[in-house]
């Protein structure tokens, strides 16, 4: 892996710089209107896929995964991106909304215009596919867009900036680039002074997303956060249980954990509960850690997953497979715990490694009870040969989103919004709350024709106001 060592520090007023020349290049970038804003995506779109292999090079280089999951990312980041671009239009264009009996008299009509300039600090975990959700539907809505990704994927970031000057170079600066560490990404979002963004969309930890945050309520500038969770599977009794511990496996493992809505904690019925832990050991065990998997990306993450897996022993669990023995740097064994305290750091805290908890419950009741115990609420999933209950399921759970008999169903349906609550954040990406999550409504009406009772004149008789008002009132108490 690089450090990334290679690229520039920029500072609060480089940033500064970086806005100006963004918000310059989105004047005429929104005025090009959503026609001509589709047809230039989807040139962008192009041109990363014929490059889609020096991406991947570029994402295994920085984070140490294999190509082939950064092949995958790749591929879901020109997934969303053509979404975005080619339902901008449809999603954010001027329509006619009803205007209720009261304003028969108006035409109203909504639409959605550009903030003006996003400011996206990305993550080092998926540093492409997570921060173009941002970026790809930013630049749909009619925005520019200032990077700044993590300073462990910096090349990433930089080459983004790059492919999308050399696409559409009419727009050049639309999308800038700066590299350096948290406080450059502190700086736009104007730690050190007003940056000049009109919105900041980040993904990271709870604790810095506080930090950010704190830094645009000294502006009134809007925040977008999402700050990773802590997700269960809830496994019921007529589960296949050999497509569960598949999922789980895959859930858990790849990317060596460092996915915000990767599978941290398993919640399976008591009668399923060794037959299914026993299927997923034996999967885990077949992994080959280096091939399968890459090291952590951040180094000081082993602290944690050490942490957790060695409180989770003497709070009285058993490991099923691997244990403090297999938590060896670079590349991490995988670990399976089971019989792990729901008050354990392992349960309650993000691991972020390959590591995942199988506990027993006594029925879906309580794994929904346990599972929405989490302060995280970002994603789930439910394994159920019932399909109807694993929907039921699905809508009792607090998590922002949630596959049946899959995990992650959700992240390659760009028209499905992702986003959580509590320490998994705010706001929406992907899908139509993606794009207005980075547009302004802008409402209108005309009047048409002059009303039976103008409400809004001093003209009209106050006792001809009065009974369209009483009149009203009645209507409302009636019906």
């Amino acid at each position: 892996m690089t450090t990334g060592t290679n690229h520039p520090a920029h500072t609060a007023e480089d940033v500064r710089a970086a806005v100006a020349r963004a918000r310059s290049a989105g004047r005429s970038w929104a005025a090009l209107g959503a026609r001509e804003r589709r047809a230039a995506l989807l040139r962008w779109k192009r041109a990363l896929a014929a490059r889609a292999d020096e991406f991947a090079q570029m994402i295994a280089s920085e984070t140490g995964k294999p190509v082939h999951d950064a092949r995958a990312e790749v591929l879901l980041t020109l997934v969303h991106l053509d979404w975005a671009a080619r339902n901008a239009r449809r999603v954010l264009g001027r329509r006619r909304v009803p205007s209720g009996l009261l304003s028969v008299h108006q035409r109203a009509t909504l639409a959605y215009r550009p903030l003006g300039v996003i400011g996206v600090i990305g993550p080092w975990n998926y540093p492409l596919y997570t921060p173009m959700g941002s970026i790809g539907y930013a630049l749909a809505a009619g925005n520019a867009v200032v990077f700044k990704p993590s300073e462990l994927t910096p090349g990433v970031g930089a080459l983004l900036a790059r492919s999308l000057g050399e696409a559409l170079p009419d727009h050049a600066d639309l999308l800038q680039a700066v590299t350096g560490p948290g406080s450059t990404g502190a700086a736009l979002a104007g730690a050190e002074g007003p940056s000049g963004v009109d919105k900041v969309a980040f993904t990271g930890s709870p604790g810095t997303a506080r930090k950010v945050a704190a830094a645009c309520a000294a502006t009134l500038t809007p925040l977008l956060a999402e700050c990773g969770g802590k997700d269960a599977v809830l496994v019921a009794a007529d589960a296949d249980l050999d497509a569960a511990a598949d999922a789980i496996v895959w859930g858990a493992m790849g990317n060596a954990g460092q996915t915000c809505a990767g599978v941290e904690r398993v919640y399976a019925v008591e009668s399923v509960h060794e037959a299914l832990c026993s299927r997923i050991v034996s999967r885990a065990r077949a992994l080959t850690p280096g091939e399968a998997y890459g090291p952590l990306t951040l180094s000081s993450q082993l602290d944690v997953v050490e942490r957790h897996v060695k409180q989770a022993l003497v709070d009285g669990a058993t490991a099923r497979l691997g244990g403090p023995d297999a938590l060896r740097a670079p590349v991490l064994g995988p670990v399976v715990l089971s019989g792990v305290p729901e008050d354990s750091p392992a349960v309650t805290e993000e691991t972020f490694g390959p590591v995942v908890v199988v506990n027993p419950v006594r029925d879906m009741d309580e794994a929904v009870e346990r599972a929405d115990a989490s302060a995280y609420s970002l994603g789930a999933a439910v394994f159920t040969r019932d399909r109807a209950a694993g929907v039921a399921l699905a809508e009792r759970l607090g998590s922002g989103a949630v596959s049946v008999n899959s995990v992650l169903g959700f992240a390659a349906i760009p028209s499905l919004p992702f986003g959580g609550a509590g320490e998994s954040g705010y706001g929406r990406i992907h899908g139509e709350e993606g794009l207005r999550a980075f547009a302004a409504p802008h409402s209108v009406t005309v009047r048409r024709f002059a009303p039976a009772v103008d409400l809004t004149s001093f003209a009209t008789p106050r006792e001809k106001v009065a009974r369209a008002v009483e009149l009203g009132r009645r209507l409302h108490a009636r019906f």
